[in-house]
């Protein structure tokens, strides 16, 4: 509401403006957060928390739209009209764009870190990568491990190698992605530390 003629703007509360926390007001005379004594939360499994033959089944699943689609193919430069055109798509015999597989695979690794990698340790690859189906824009991708094979590392103690054979299916539960992944996994009790992540 603007102010009558001849009566001036009413002045701000300085009480409000300490209240604020990005007042410089509420600020003052207080320090910054030492985020050096911040406490480090563990997580994921450890090398010990895995065995041959274990499965497991990932997360909740991730439904792939278009718009995944389009900004992965933009970002990655990926221009095939395959997964960014969809009449062109359908005179291939598919009924809407073909989601990238390299954006199925991703997404099925994502699925998979919470339980096979979140604890840290370098990545060492994917073999044996085999796309089965297409998936398509409203598709959801599931994914689950199974431990194929496990060992402690020689050269760098305090963590073990750690490979798994990674399944993804659709909604429907045709498995659309397999591939096999290994990674370096700390052992029970040893965090990798900065300089051997550099290292590996």
């Amino acid at each position: 509401m603007e102010p009558r003629t001849g009566q001036a703007p009413a002045e701000p509360d300085p009480r409000e403006a300490s209240a604020d926390p990005r007042s410089p007001q509420h600020r003052k005379g207080t320090s910054p957060p030492d985020l050096d004594r911040f406490p480090l939360m563990a997580k994921g499994n450890k090398y010990e928390d895995f065995a041959v033959g274990q499965t497991m089944v990932h997360h909740w699943g991730r439904t792939l739209t278009q718009a995944d689609n389009v900004a992965f193919c933009t970002a990655t430069c990926a221009w095939l009209p395959m997964h960014l055109n969809v009449e062109y798509a359908r005179s291939q015999g598919h009924p809407d764009m073909v989601i990238n597989p390299m954006l199925v695979l991703c997404t099925a690794v994502g699925l998979s870190v919470e339980d096979l990698s979140e604890s840290g340790g370098p990545f060492l690859g994917v073999d044996d990568c085999s796309f089965l189906r297409p998936v398509y824009p409203g598709d959801t991708i599931t994914a689950g491990s199974r431990v194929t094979e496990m060992r402690r590392s020689t050269s760098k103690p305090g963590v073990g190698i750690v490979t798994w054979h990674t399944t993804a299916h659709n909604q429907h539960g045709e498995m659309v992605l397999e591939f096999v992944r290994t990674n370096l996994v700390a052992a029970r009790g040893d965090l990798p530390s900065t300089s051997a992540r550099k290292e590996a």
